[in-house]
């Protein structure tokens, strides 16, 4: 039983097997009556999601769209285990294609409580069908699509010497955990969540003595394995770059967006008193809940850009370096003074 059993506010799983199995098409046909078996074009599809008000973005395809679908209909239904199989092809670059049925690939995930409990495939094995589907990773990429994978030479080259027929699973042991121990949030079972000082150290303390208590004298940081990128050798008028609008904007909340590894939603203050959303993808780099008071410095005046079904209206400033001997890259969001006020205007 997960959840309060006395005021019953919770809800019995049964944990005996076989679990149900459903395919996606089936779980949103069950749902919904929609059968996206029978939908033969992208703008069909698009055309259900607009009757059935789901967000999505101009270069989705059809297999998006079933994905969009589940999510909305399906995914805090799934309470009793249930395997969800045959994903579309679009949402599984990774993942070999079903030998009856192109469109869809040899993947499950297991739904126990609304929750995805694990993530299972056949790798694809095929360097040839493989790196065409890299290549439309790319062409989503250069669309704008921040959870978009890129061509990997050398996984495309370990594919070409030979790799074996491979499976694997990924499971979420701190759901399980959640699920087992009854806990209402993830930070309840996390080994080791991310924690921070109640105490402010001396050498952090106050500026009384001078010091500036933001920044790090140069002297005592190690830059010796940094590697900078080129610089740009194209000139930009002064009149071009003025076009720009730098202002300084505060972090009133910032979350994780569902079903994305990589980005975070910040609600700013840009001083208008509007709020403000901008969407980055640099959860690998931060915690959302530590940067909520932060003072950033972001373009505000980019044209919208859906992400994830949301309107992201601006870019924040990072500093982006790469490390020596290594393909890895450091990312530092700019964060400012926070006695700048919302909306000043950088020059």
């Amino acid at each position: 039983y997960y959840g309060n059993k006395e005021d019953g506010t919770g809800v019995e799983i049964d944990l005996g097997k076989p679990f149900r199995r459903l395919t996606m098409v089936e779980a949103i046909k069950e749902q919904t009556g929609i059968d996206f078996d029978t939908v033969s074009s992208d703008d069909e599809a698009k055309k259900i999601a607009d009757e059935h008000h789901i967000a999505y973005e101009e270069r989705h395809k059809k297999g998006d769209i079933v994905n969009l679908f589940f999510d909305e209909f399906c995914e805090s239904k799934m309470i009793q285990p249930t395997f969800i199989m045959d994903h579309p092809i679009e949402i599984s670059p990774l993942t070999k294609k079903k030998p009856d049925d192109p469109s869809k690939v040899e993947r499950f995930e297991l739904y126990i409580n609304g929750w995805e409990m694990c993530n299972a495939y056949s790798e694809l094995n095929d360097p040839i069908d493989q790196r065409e589907r890299f290549a439309e990773q790319d062409k989503l990429a250069a669309e704008g699509d921040e959870e978009a994978n890129h061509t990997d030479e050398d996984f495309l080259n370990a594919m070409e010497v030979g790799m074996p027929p491979t499976g694997g699973i990924g499971y979420g042991i701190d759901r399980l955990c959640m699920l087992l121990t009854n806990s209402e949030a993830i930070r309840d079972v996390i080994l080791f969540p991310t924690l921070k000082s109640l105490e402010v150290s001396d050498s952090k303390s106050s500026d009384s003595k001078g010091g500036n208590p933001f920044f790090t004298p140069n002297s005592q940081i190690d830059f010796s394995g940094v590697k900078v990128e080129d610089f740009l050798t194209d000139e930009v008028d002064f009149d071009t770059f003025c076009k720009s609008d730098f202002r300084a904007v505060k972090v009133k909340e910032c979350v994780a967006v569902p079903k994305s590894k990589k980005l975070l939603q910040f609600t700013l203050d840009d001083g208008t008193g509007t709020d403000r959303t901008i969407l980055s993808g640099i959860h690998a780099y931060y915690e959302p809940e530590e940067l909520v008071g932060k003072t950033l410095i972001a373009i505000t005046n980019l044209p919208p850009r859906k992400m994830m079904g949301i309107d992201s209206c601006g870019m924040l400033l990072s500093a982006v370096n790469n490390l020596k001997d290594s393909e890895d890259e450091e990312l530092h969001l700019l964060m400012v003074d926070n006695h700048i006020p919302a909306g000043a205007k950088l020059y």
